[in-house]
């Protein structure tokens, strides 16, 4: 019998609520990670793609954010309902996070070797840590001097790597990289990628990478979810994806990725403006700005439709389709 997903969220909705105004954050989330493999999640910005990884380790702020409905199992277990406390026992094993400012989640007053020795202290009580922070920085390719250092002492790339010792440290079978990348030149962009690919390999991890960069998501995943304005509306395997996209939203997103240009020679871009999340409309989101909208569009939100073998997307260009269902990882990356 083979083991439950790492992490499954099926068809979750996830709202913030203020005094002013209530945000559908998420309306129709989707998301199955298997053990050892990468998956990648893309949209643009406020798609909620940082919103799913909050919510799959319960780090949505608990005083505005609610779950509406869907689920969201880790290693087969519910976790919707989890209090604060339950939640600390699953956070770093079997799932950590690294997110994408290290400057903003390292304490700026405190060495960084101290900071990666909490981590290693607070899963693993009793253990001598300084041999293990030591292990820690070798293997995110990390001098051991770097202990001594305070953050503002590092580079971006050195700060990043040092999260990832720390997230590393509880040996979680998955780690979430949102943005790893972002605000780093293309040499340390490339070294962090590839310093993740060789983590992944060493401890036998899987990965979800978030990012709004295709290229990374291409070279690094075997799969792909892409995100609009809080719903999964398209998925498969990384060559499915990129070589028959389905969603005229995602065959967007590659046009402009790739810099395309149009009969008159302009770049190729995505019209419109992504819709107010605080205003519920019906049907597909992506209506407004579809050159291939139908009238049904703006009515209803179809169901996913299998365009090939494990790869699926939701629009009404193929059809109504069956209700949704998550893809599972058996033969997934191929």
């Amino acid at each position: 019998m083979s083991s439950p997903p790492i992490l499954e969220m099926v068809d979750v909705a996830l709202s913030y609520t203020t005094r002013r105004r209530t945000v559908q954050a998420l309306q129709a989330a989707n998301l199955c990670i298997a053990e050892g493999e990468a998956v990648g999640l893309v949209g643009e910005s406020g798609s909620g793609k940082s919103t799913v990884a909050r919510a799959a380790l319960g780090l949505t702020p608990a005083n505005i954010a609610r779950i509406e409905r869907g689920s969201i199992r880790v290693a087969g277990r519910d976790v919707t309902q989890l209090t604060e406390d339950q939640w600390v026992g699953l956070r770093g094993h079997p799932i950590a996070i690294v997110f994408q400012d290290p400057l903003s989640y390292l304490n700026p007053v405190m060495r960084v070797g101290r900071q990666i020795a909490e981590s290693v202290e607070c899963h693993t009580p009793g253990l001598a840590s300084g041999q293990r922070v030591r292990e820690l920085l070798e293997h995110v390719k990390l001098p051991a001097g770097c202990a001594l250092s305070y953050p503002h002492e590092l580079s971006g790339g050195m700060r990043q790597r040092v999260l990832l010792a720390i997230a590393i440290a509880c040996r979680p079978k998955l780690l979430i990289a949102d943005e790893p990348t972002t605000a780093l030149d293309v040499t340390t962009q490339a070294e962090i990628l590839a310093l993740l690919k060789e983590l992944r390999a060493q401890l036998n991890m899987a990965m979800l990478l978030i990012s709004h960069d295709l290229g990374i998501v291409a070279s690094a995943c075997d799969r792909i979810y892409v995100m609009y304005a809080g719903r999964t509306i398209e998925w498969g395997g990384t060559g499915g994806i990129f070589g028959a996209p389905a969603h005229p939203y995602t065959i967007g997103l590659l046009h402009a990725a790739q810099a395309d240009r149009d009969g008159q020679g302009r770049f190729v871009t995505i019209p419109g403006e992504p819709p107010n999340l605080a205003a519920f409309e019906p049907g597909c989101p992506f209506a407004p700005r579809c050159g291939q909208a139908m009238q049904q569009c703006t009515r209803t939100m179809p169901a996913a439709v299998a365009v090939q073998a494990q790869h699926s997307v939701r629009c009404w260009l193929y059809g109504a389709g069956d209700p949704l269902t998550p893809l599972r990882s058996n033969g997934a990356g191929s």
